[in-house]
């Protein structure tokens, strides 16, 4: 037993002097443990809507308050017309519109009925179904409490409308996610063990010593990738479109200029991966965890950013799969062109530009 209790402890001295070690036992699971308890909630908090009141009367601004008291909803503006509403939902990321018509409160009060408008963003069903009821739910709490006040059977009868989606299907939402997340998974997995694998087997010695500059050894591990990577793209689509009923209301060639800019930049993150590593397993590692969390938790396809707190929400701007699968939406829903989308394309250009040219600093041109 003696000497079983010293094989024991000297295990026990490997683990606490091994920091790898120690942070795969106590670092992941706090991590795991913050980010899932703040980020993955059934719960919607702050959705950015917009109000077009018509009416101005006392029932409309009424209603307007109870929606801006909400934790649920983020009145972002009042809107004057119709249209300013449209330009809301294509340009600002709104999730719900409501419009008060003309006479609203005097409709009630001597017809005993009026109508309210809600219109939501459906490419996002989950989100667009439950904001609506969230609505309908201040709005006949108002209705209550003006038939008890007077006694009269008042009716407000909400016209719901889904945009970009009237059937609520359930891929609409979720392709351009899985999209940004096969194309990262795939693409930094590739490159990622690329290099390592040269190392590995003891080639690299050969590269080295060879004309070839640090540029272009990195550049031509990225080539065969970037091919293979646009070929899954169009198979992607075709599924999408063909299987899946998913729409290409945009330009297509724009579509797959952004998609190639997203691969560029996931290939450029494979190979800084695959530069500061030692070994297959740990790129892969590196490559599958340190992606796949970030894309499903903070892309915004699974669970809404707006419910995070604000650090959780700034630290998503870092995660390129967010802005491609913003720039997806707006292209393949909302039809938008290039104009819409020009700040997320120059973050994804800068982002791509970063991991190249920490790529080749960190690339050695001499064995350890």
């Amino acid at each position: 037993m003696k000497q079983f209790l010293s094989f024991v402890r000297k295990e026990f001295y490997h683990v606490f002097r091994d920091s790898k070690t120690l942070l795969m036992l106590f670092g992941i699971p706090i991590v795991l443990i913050v980010l899932f308890g703040f980020a993955v909630t059934n719960e919607i908090k702050n959705a950015k809507i917009v109000v077009c009141d018509y009416a101005k009367d006392p029932a409309s601004q009424e209603i307007v308050h109870k929606l801006s008291v909400s934790e649920t909803f983020h009145l972002d503006k009042t809107l004057l017309s119709y249209s300013q509403m449209e330009e809301a939902f294509k340009k600002e990321n709104i999730k719900l519109a409501i419009i008060f018509p003309a006479n609203f409160y005097k409709d009630l009060l001597h017809l005993n009925k009026a109508q309210v408008q809600i219109i939501a963003d459906g490419s996002d069903p989950n989100t667009a179904n439950t904001l609506t009821n969230y609505a309908i739910s201040v709005i006949m709490e108002y209705q209550q409490k003006l038939m008890q006040d007077n006694n009269i059977p008042y009716s407000i009868a909400p016209e719901i409308r889904m945009l970009y989606n009237p059937e609520l299907k359930g891929a609409i939402n979720f392709v351009p996610g899985i999209m940004a997340l096969v194309l990262l998974l795939v693409c930094v997995l590739m490159t990622a063990v690329s290099i390592v694998r040269e190392k590995e087997a003891g080639t690299m010695e050969v590269l080295l010593v060879s004309p070839f500059s640090p540029f272009m050894v990195i550049i031509s591990k990225a080539i065969p990738y970037l091919v293979l990577s646009l070929i899954n793209l169009a198979v992607i689509l075709i599924l999408s479109v063909t299987l899946l009923g998913m729409p290409i209301n945009g330009s297509v060639w724009l579509l797959v200029a952004e998609s190639t800019l997203f691969i560029i930049c996931a290939l450029s993150l494979g190979l800084l991966i695959s530069n500061v590593t030692q070994s297959q397993q740990t790129a892969m590692l590196l490559a599958v965890m340190g992606m796949m969390l970030p894309t499903m938790l903070f892309t915004g396809f699974m669970f809404p950013l707006e419910n995070m707190p604000k650090a959780l929400q700034i630290f998503s701007n870092i995660v390129p799969s967010k802005w491609y699968y913003i720039i997806v939406k707006s292209i393949m829903i909302k039809g938008l062109g290039f104009s819409a989308i020009w700040k997320e394309t120059l973050i994804l250009f800068g982002a791509t530009c970063f991991f190249l040219v920490v790529s080749l600093r960190s690339f050695k041109i001499r064995l350890s």
